[in-house]
């Protein structure tokens, strides 16, 4: 008995969003296409293979083993298609990617248009959002996240990694003084991301010594990178921000970085993607185009002229 493949793809959107509503709008079809898709599919094999509640679906037992095979095949299917037109160079259909409003503006979407002009008969639609993204039920084809990943339902690749420093305004070192240890920064005014551990971790660039944490008391809160680095251009104090953040802050003289000698954990930079089993080639190139992209924005940054602060302040009395 021959069996649609629609209705295969149907039941297993079904199993990855948990309900009819969010599978069709996965595939871009009717609430109602799904649920007769799913009916068919039962009738032909002649068994359930979802249990439907009025709050949630849940897979029988046959249903288990069958979204496994399902998952499998659709792969299958979709490999042979990619190598159907891996004969020629182009990626067509649409790239939807998420990532912070902010990393998207400074990398993600410059890259994103980089690789536009690659593959012009690829469509591109980019989100940025302060909240992470339910990639399935939102249907973006990968995220770009920074720091820690949390979040095991989905698959992950490393893309770089990237320094965060700490700096202020030479305005601000002429009123308060130059920090010259870590100790001097509890005397300073901070200005911290809400809700962020009111201490920071440093260690020596030589590993002189091992790694130890610094408390402070925060003055000013912000929610982003943005509204703290507005606040530290204003003269009102120090912060730790992203490198690429500040980079231009720093090349101009608008910011200098403070304590040069030490340095933070580097954070972490993830594509992040829906877990299945095979991947999709415009991901899977925009992935290889992008880890590219950061290697080669990190080794500008790295050739660089460090900004250190000055070694001559005057200090508040």
């Amino acid at each position: 008995m021959d069996v649609n493949l629609n209705r295969l793809q149907s039941f297993v959107a079904v199993v990855d969003a948990g309900s009819l509503t969010r599978a069709a709008q996965t595939l871009g079809v009717t609430k109602a296409m799904v649920s007769l898709h799913l009916k068919q599919l039962e009738a032909e094999l002649g068994c359930a293979l979802l249990t439907r509640t009025t709050r949630r679906l849940a897979l029988t037992d046959v249903g288990e083993r069958f979204y496994t095979d399902c998952v499998q095949l659709l792969g299958d299917a979709q490999v042979a298609v990619d190598n159907a037109r891996s004969g020629h160079a182009r990626l067509t259909g649409e790239l939807r990617i998420t990532s912070t409003l902010e990393y998207g503006i400074h990398v993600v979407v410059p890259a994103l248009a980089a690789f536009s002009k690659l593959h012009p008969d690829l469509g591109i639609d980019f989100s940025g959002a302060t909240s992470l993204a339910n990639l399935v039920a939102d249907r973006f084809d990968l995220a770009i996240r920074l720091g820690q990943l949390n979040d095991s339902r989905y698959r992950a690749a490393p893309l770089g990694q990237f320094d965060i420093v700490l700096v202020t305004t030479p305005t601000y070192i002429r009123e308060h003084g130059l920090p010259n240890s870590p100790s001097d920064l509890q005397r300073l005014r901070w200005i911290v991301l809400s809700g962020f551990d009111q201490r920071i971790k440093l260690s020596k660039r030589d590993a002189s010594t091992p790694p130890f944490s610094v408390p402070f008391r925060s003055s000013i809160q912000a929610d982003s990178a943005s509204a703290k680095l507005h606040f530290v251009l204003a003269d009102l104090g120090i912060a730790v921000l992203p490198e690429w953040v500040v980079r231009q802050d720093l090349k101009l003289g608008r910011l200098v970085r403070l304590l040069p000698d030490y340095e933070m954990p580097k954070q972490g930079i993830f594509a992040v993607f829906p877990n299945t089993q095979h991947i999709p080639a415009k991901v899977r190139q925009f992935i290889d185009f992008m880890r590219e992209y950061v290697a080669q924005d990190t080794a500008r940054m790295n050739h660089a002229a460090p900004e250190n602060a000055p070694t001559q302040a005057k200090k508040r009395r």
